[in-house]
């Protein structure tokens, strides 16, 4: 009985590794680099913030993220399309809001490679990007 329940501890260690992994997975022509993470004084909320690089023409997949995010541009051109709301074009030096929940889309509109800079105040212990279709 001991060792069965080892074995199903390993397995769930194993598998909620796994979950992880292929949630933070990279996706082709986007490149995350993740700068920080830490605990907000809000009790089960932190911040985290990532600088993403898309290449031209490349969309990120339909996706929402349990808290808030601010993205800011760093470079180049990104169209941004949140669900019920006109596609908004953004560029260098420009922000954008994205609240709790809210599915969106970024997409490379320039020719050359497009940087944000992503700051999220999200759920502690949930994924940080959650797919939607």
């Amino acid at each position: 009985m001991k060792m069965s329940r080892i074995v199903a501890g390993v397995l769930l260690t194993v598998g909620t590794g796994l979950a992880l992994h292929a949630a933070n997975a990279q996706q082709p022509g986007i490149q995350r680099t993740d700068l920080i993470q830490e605990d907000l004084s809000v009790p089960g909320r932190e911040a985290v913030q990532v600088r993403v690089d898309i290449d031209p023409g490349t969309s990120s997949i339909k996706h929402s993220h349990p808290g808030e995010e601010v993205a800011y541009v760093l470079e180049g051109s990104l169209e941004y399309q949140l669900e019920g709301r006109a596609p908004v074009t953004l560029h260098a030096g420009e922000a954008l809001f994205i609240p709790s929940g809210v599915a969106h889309v970024a997409k490379n509109v320039g020719s050359g490679k497009a940087s944000e800079l992503a700051t999220y105040f999200v759920e502690k212990g949930s994924p940080l990007a959650v797919p939607v279709k």
